[in-house]
């Protein structure tokens, strides 16, 4: 990124921004980066936290006449689109590098005036790419949540009692709304947020993102995929396991297995330089010499639904979903710092599924596997 860089965003629906200032500012305002200095133009409420931060140079709203326009009654829009001409013409630089959701309207009124914005949303992605420590130490905390909610969700499994094609937890029904309530409990009491996630049992397991409800069945897997965030941090975390409460059908065991198999293999390899594609690839290879279908397999134009029809994983840090890519079309090499998670899943359209996803840091000469949890298919 040789720009000038400029955002226009709040720190809660932007990761660019959230990034870029790391605190919990809830309005839009504008960042800017020009000759190795960084610059955050603000309101009076917002700027003593951010010069407490000791990063930037900041500059309030009162410096660049808010108050003679609002004397003049400008409507509110106009307001911000004159403050941020004001705020750009200061810097010097006509040209910036911007995200791609730089706002549309914003963008049209700074071109007008001859400023050069250029979309790469690929530095910006790279940017976010290496974790800090600050990032790593939050990852880390809503890491543990995870593991702690997994926990209270595999203690209701085992308290339930099989009766008939139900399983009960003292005399009621268990469902996904009882086991989400607990563990919702445990996000809360390790400060992280979890707004949706994933307690999908049987047919539901298999479609795709199914955040899950209703009852909880015995002899039937139950895919369970939760990816807090850390409110300190704003980071999140993923991981996910699958249980079956009662007896195991032989296809979800071999499906376990050779999930476990793959993941194994992809964390072995997992290493700076490495593209993505190469340990999707991998997983596809083992999957494959099993007879089941892969995106590799399936004829152009279909749409898979049974075997391992997504991509093996992604990043993870401000967004859930953020670069590096894991699947068939991620040529991107992997480099230290880079967080991703690797999960390896086999399914059936309207029966379930099997997934198992650890989250991995690549590291100087390897990866380091952040997921302390077992695998086991009973709970």
């Amino acid at each position: 990124m040789t720009d000038a860089v400029l955002i226009y965003a709040d720190c809660f629906r932007s990761a660019d921004m959230r990034h870029a200032v790391p605190l919990g500012v809830p309005d839009p305002f504008l960042y800017a980066e020009e000759n190795g200095t960084r610059h955050v133009f603000t309101n009076s409420m917002e700027a003593t936290r951010v010069r407490e931060l000791g990063l930037f140079d900041v500059h309030v709203s009162e410096e660049f006449g808010i108050d003679q326009l609002v004397e003049s009654g400008v409507e509110p829009r106009e307001l911000v689109a004159q403050l941020a001409l004001r705020y750009v013409a200061s810097l010097g630089p006509n040209r910036f590098s911007v995200p791609e959701n730089f706002p549309v309207w914003l963008a049209d009124r700074l071109r007008a005036e001859g400023i050069e914005l250029h979309v790469d949303q690929d530095a910006f992605d790279d940017r976010r790419r290496a974790k800090t420590e600050a990032q790593l130490a939050g990852m880390r905390r809503a890491q543990r949540a995870s593991e702690a909610a997994m926990d209270a969700c595999r203690e209701l499994l085992r308290r339930s009692e099989i009766s008939g094609d139900e399983l009960l937890l003292d005399g009621k029904q268990l469902t996904v709304e009882r086991v989400k309530a607990d563990m919702n409990v445990v996000f809360a009491a390790h400060d992280t947020t979890a707004d949706e996630y994933i307690v999908a049992p049987g047919a539901q397991g298999a479609v795709g993102h199914d955040m899950g409800s209703g009852p909880i069945r015995p002899n039937t897997p139950l895919v369970v995929d939760i990816f807090p965030r850390d409110n300190e941090s704003a980071v999140f975390t993923d991981m996910t396991r699958t249980f079956v409460v009662g007896d195991v059908p032989d296809d979800i065991r071999e499906w376990h297995r050779l999930c476990k198999e793959a993941l194994d293999a992809a964390v072995a390899a997992t290493r700076p330089g490495v593209e993505g594609r190469a340990l999707f690839d991998l997983t596809c290879d083992i999957f494959e010499s099993a007879g089941e279908p892969t995106q590799r397999t399936k004829k152009a134009g279909e749409t898979l639904s049974d075997g391992f029809f997504h991509a093996l994983g992604h990043g993870v840090g401000l967004e859930v979903h953020e670069e590096p890519g894991m699947g068939r079309n991620s040529r991107k090499p992997l480099v230290a710092g880079d967080v991703v998670t690797i999960e390896p899943g086999l399914y059936r359209a309207g029966y379930g599924g099997v997934r198992l996803e650890d989250i991995v840091l690549v590291t100087d000469d390897g990866a380091e596997v952040l997921t302390d949890y077992p695998y086991d298919l009973e709970p």
